[in-house]
């Protein structure tokens, strides 16, 4: 991968709370080049999966689910937290590290026979990604592999998503 978008991600000391390392991908979104870049890069391995549907995680993973679902030519499901959707949801709640929290799916975004690939911008500990990956069960619809822009390798998100394939552009 170029080291265009290396570059590009800005480290954030002490956000959303002291002692953590943010890595923001807005200076990404902010050059059209680097954004193509990184769009394609996330495309380029799930072209031949036979892939119906990606399932975006709330809300970085909405900046690129968009352009990577009209790139392939499907749907994007969106995946909230609780009480941000307007119509009827299937929810699975799941446990951080200090207390829990929920995710939601429209009923109608995801059905049996779909192969979803699970997307956001940055893989950490893995505990979203893999209730979004029970969340996307739930509705009957399979889970084909969980897509990253970043990955954060230290701390082990990627063994939390089992044997399913795991794609990350940027590796920290």
């Amino acid at each position: 991968m170029s080291e265009t978008l290396y570059r590009l991600i800005r480290d954030v000391q002490d956000f959303p709370k002291p002692g953590i390392l943010f890595r923001d991908i807005t200076p990404i979104l902010l050059d059209p080049a680097a954004l193509r870049e990184a769009v394609d890069g996330l495309v380029g391995p799930l072209r031949d999966r036979g892939i119906t549907k990606v399932a975006a995680i709330e809300s970085r993973g909405f900046l690129l689910g968009a352009p990577v679902a009209l790139s392939l030519g499907i749907g994007l499901a969106l995946i909230r937290k609780p009480g941000k959707l307007p119509a009827g949801c299937h929810r699975v709640d799941y446990q951080l590290e200090y207390g829990s929290d929920g995710l939601e799916v429209h009923t109608d975004a995801l059905v049996a026979g779909d192969k979803v690939i699970v997307l956001d911008d940055v893989l950490a500990t893995g505990g979203t990604a893999a209730a979004a990956g029970q969340l996307v069960e739930r509705t009957g619809a399979e889970v084909a592999g969980y897509s990253f822009l970043i990955e954060l390798a230290a701390l082990g998100g990627r063994k939390r998503l089992g044997s399913m394939p795991v794609d990350a552009l940027l590796k920290y």
